[in-house]
């Protein structure tokens, strides 16, 4: 059984969905939280990560650690994307099995399911079809790891779990010009259209692409939450289960920043416009209990406050 005496290893602990599971969990009064920065722990050294949880003996892993981007990235650096996923992961999963630990979470992404899967999309619907080809490296290494997770639950009769969330947002993301993923980079558009006397945004594609997200703080609750939760099954939504339109969050972001000035949206349509529409089924997450609770302006507002702070900071 977990409990706040348990010893609980964070791989990630420094990205946005690691440090927010860190926060959460001391927020909940754990005491014995483990993780260790890259420079001293490579966690595509398969040698180093088995002696590393030999050593520590850590009872649950969240495996939030994973090379990530957006469209431009994953689309032009997809041999690093499916290399270094695919050894991060399995080195972590295999070592985890190897030292008798038999727990653990492994953070996906919603961009596993098909790129014209039927919506919303469920559990169930992973492999069915073609995926979306800007970012299918990366998805083929998250797939391998929901597999590998699955088959030593079944052969070694492990509880591995992957949870797969949709697009997340919140403090301490990645705004990168070319590397960040949509809502980020909208954020950071947005932020020097408010700091120039431009009138006007320009998006990536035609703006109507649909997107779900999350807040990063929620998808971190759900995964203490399923730590701590015995299921059947090992791959599990994490969402909002609403969706919409790059538009509509462009706009709603303006409103947010800029609320006394009127911006034109213009479209870059050279620009890719990435998967039609994606909104997670997250019924089963619902039926174990676990619901996404943060109110969506809150959460922008609080995203950008903490985006002021960084490049401040800097």
């Amino acid at each position: 059984m977990i409990n706040l005496q348990s010893k609980i290893y964070v791989a990630g602990h420094k990205g946005l969905v690691g440090s927010a599971i860190l926060r959460q969990l001391k927020k909940k009064g754990y005491k014995k939280i483990i993780f260790e920065d890259r420079s001293k722990l490579d966690l595509t050294n398969q040698l180093k990560v088995l002696n590393f949880l030999k050593k520590k003996k850590p009872d649950f892993i969240f495996i939030a650690a994973a090379k990530v981007g957006g469209i431009y990235s994953n689309s032009k650096y997809k041999a690093q994307f499916i290399y270094e996923n695919l050894l991060i992961q399995s080195n972590l999963i295999h070592s985890a099995y190897l030292c008798g630990i038999k727990n653990l979470i492994c953070l996906g992404s919603s961009c596993v399911y098909p790129r014209k899967c039927k919506q919303p999309i469920k559990e169930s619907y992973l492999l069915s079809g073609k995926l979306e080809s800007t970012n299918d490296a990366y998805a083929i290494a998250k797939i391998a790891a929901i597999k590998m997770c699955q088959s030593y639950n079944e052969q070694y009769k492990t509880s591995y779990k992957c949870l797969m969330p949709t697009n997340t947002f919140g403090p301490n993301d990645n705004y990168h010009n070319l590397n960040s993923h949509f809502f980020p980079a909208l954020i950071k558009k947005i932020h020097k259209v408010k700091k120039s006397k431009k009138n006007y945004l320009v998006l990536w594609g035609n703006g109507k692409a649909k997107r779900e997200v999350i807040y990063v703080d929620d998808l971190a609750k759900a995964c203490v939450y399923f730590m701590k939760k015995k299921t059947k099954h090992s791959l599990i939504n994490i969402g909002s289960g609403k969706d919409y339109s790059i538009n509509y969050y462009a706009n709603l972001i303006l409103k947010l920043i800029i609320p006394n000035k009127k911006i034109v949206i213009k479209y870059d349509k050279s620009k890719p416009n990435g998967t039609p529409r994606k909104v997670l089924d997250v019924s089963l997450a619902k039926q174990y209990g676990w619901r996404s609770g943060k109110n969506l302006n809150e959460a922008i507002t609080k995203t950008y406050n903490s985006y002021i702070n960084e490049i401040n900071y800097k």
